[in-house]
């Protein structure tokens, strides 16, 4: 997966569909990326989400529209907003200005189209291995998750998962985000995807015999070639910084290119608080 090429023809499809009803569905099926892993991409490479894009998109030749004469109305209308109502709200907050401050002479703001660039840059090491690893059953407490609400809830349901008295027993030092795929590898497109939290099954008695937990189910992880990628720092933020990386320097220039399928971070014994805390960021992977 080329993925600055990939990005680069969603925004040509949001530009050209700017007028229609689009959402990040069919602008992650435009470019044959599951919505989960689009989203995902896209807000690191961008700084915004494809959302807060095609928003903002609209919002900016709305208001150059209205500035010159156009009638508000009809511009609420074109550009997908069902009342005139929500189209003032979005507008204002967006400029600063109501649409008939605006049509008036108010300043407005204008974002204008990206364009998405990879550039080499310092001589930071970026520490990874490359693993084979057999398939291996997990042992996981998961929930479904919509691509573009995940990055407030996940969090929220680590923090569940460690003040459950039933979850907390099976240790949790695996977070796996479980995006099907199609049997060619290519990942279905949708925006709900699988994330659990637990360990290998291995590691709790009678798991891989049928004694499941209440609250968990088995994960059946094929046999793949791993891209393990270690970050050091507070948890959040040195997983964050490893993602960003990941996407704006190692894949562009690897000669590896991401499996869509499953990824795991794992979470290693420590203060996940410290400024020394390790933890791994795990990709499956297949040679470009």
């Amino acid at each position: 997966m080329e993925w600055v090429k990939a990005i680069n023809d969603a925004i040509e499809f949001m530009e050209k569909n700017l007028t229609e009803k689009i959402g990040l569905v069919e602008v992650a099926d435009s470019v044959n990326i599951s919505a989960f892993h689009f989203h995902h991409a896209f807000t690191i490479m961008t700084g915004i989400t494809p959302a807060e894009y095609i928003r903002n998109r609209r919002l900016s030749l709305a208001g150059a529209e209205i500035a010159k004469g156009d009638k508000i109305i009809d511009v609420a209308f074109k550009y997908c907003y069902e009342t005139p109502e929500s189209f003032t709200k979005a507008f204002s907050r967006f400029h600063g200005c109501s649409p008939m401050q605006a049509r008036k002479g108010s300043p407005l703001q204008f974002m204008s189209r990206y364009t998405v660039r990879i550039s080499i840059e310092g001589g930071c090491i970026m520490e990874f291995k490359i693993e084979k690893w057999d398939a291996v059953d997990l042992l996981v407490h998961a929930k479904n998750f919509h691509a573009e609400t995940s990055d407030n809830e996940i969090p929220a349901f680590w923090g569940e998962y460690f003040s459950n008295e039933n979850t907390k027993k099976i240790p949790g030092y695996l977070g796996v985000c479980a995006q099907g795929s199609a049997p060619d590898g290519q990942a279905t497109p949708s925006d709900v995807f699988k994330y659990g939290i637990g360990c290998r099954a291995s590691d709790v008695e009678g798991a891989l015999s049928g004694k499941i937990p209440e609250g968990f189910e088995l994960l059946h992880i094929p046999e793949y070639t791993w891209a393990v990628f270690k970050c050091v720092g507070p948890a959040g933020e040195a997983i964050s910084d490893m993602w960003d990386r990941i996407y704006k320097e190692w894949l562009p220039t690897a000669d590896y290119e991401r499996i869509l399928d499953y990824d795991i971070e794992n979470y290693l014994p420590g203060d996940t608080d410290s400024p020394d805390y390790v933890c791994e960021i795990c990709l499956p992977v297949r040679k470009k």
